[in-house]
């Protein structure tokens, strides 16, 4: 909430508080930011504000804003050395938020997203990823393995994770160019069409006896390595 309003990216109509919380200097830091912006806030009851947030957990605190404008890929592709996110049917809202969270701290200068069969950005996915998304640009696209087709014409490396591959992530070359992560979803991994566009598909090696990462921790690691390599080329 507080991202929300310092990012002013979308115009926020209102806020709503519960009455009667306990002093937080959270809710006085989103009061203060939200009168210096002259956006109305509300004081309703708990029940009130648990009927309209449409989520758990909503910490006594809710804003109706302007929907996430989204981008074309092309928009993406066209920022100098790009360094996307490539969203392949993850539908755990929390893993979502999770990967936008550790994308915004990496440089992740662009998320792609499927219009079908993903978790969108929701309450959950919002609250996950800790205001992340007021300062990530997305693109939604019709189809994952499309547009993994023009992010490789686009000379982008297209790196997909799977944990069963042979091929080590820190063994490639992420700092020198662009590239894009490409991470399935939590059951299932990549799709074969997703799996076949990738320039290369690589695992993170692991010491442990848990044979794999989940998808939030994948994108997590793999996202800060192409941030290690680009800050040691830079």
């Amino acid at each position: 909430m507080l991202e929300l309003l310092r990012a002013k990216r979308r115009p926020v109509k209102k806020i709503f508080m519960a009455e009667d919380q306990d002093a937080s200097d959270l809710l006085d830091a989103i009061e203060f930011e939200a009168q210096r912006q002259r956006v109305p806030v509300h004081m309703i009851s708990m029940a009130r504000l648990d009927r309209e947030a449409k989520t758990e957990g909503h910490q006594g605190v809710m804003a109706l804003a302007q929907p996430l404008d989204t981008v074309t890929l092309d928009d993406l592709l066209g920022v100098k050395k790009p360094f996307l996110l490539v969203c392949d049917g993850v539908t755990d809202p929390r893993n979502l938020g999770a990967m936008l969270r550790s994308a915004d701290g990496a440089g992740v200068t662009g998320v792609v997203v499927p219009r079908h069969r993903s978790a969108r950005i929701s309450p959950t996915v919002t609250k996950t990823a800790v205001g992340a998304i007021e300062y990530l640009t997305f693109s939604d696209v019709g189809g994952i393995p499309t547009a993994i087709d023009q992010i490789n014409r686009a000379g982008v490396l297209t790196v997909g994770l799977a944990g069963e591959s042979k091929d080590s992530i820190y063994d490639l070359d992420l700092g020198s160019g662009p590239v894009a992560i490409v991470v399935g979803g939590e059951e299932k991994g990549l799709s074969s069409l997703t799996r076949k566009r990738c320039a290369t598909v690589v695992s993170i090696p692991q010491l442990g006896r848990i044979s794999s990462l989940n998808a939030g921790v994948a994108v997590s690691v793999a996202a800060f390595e192409v941030a290690r390599q680009r800050r040691a080329t830079s």
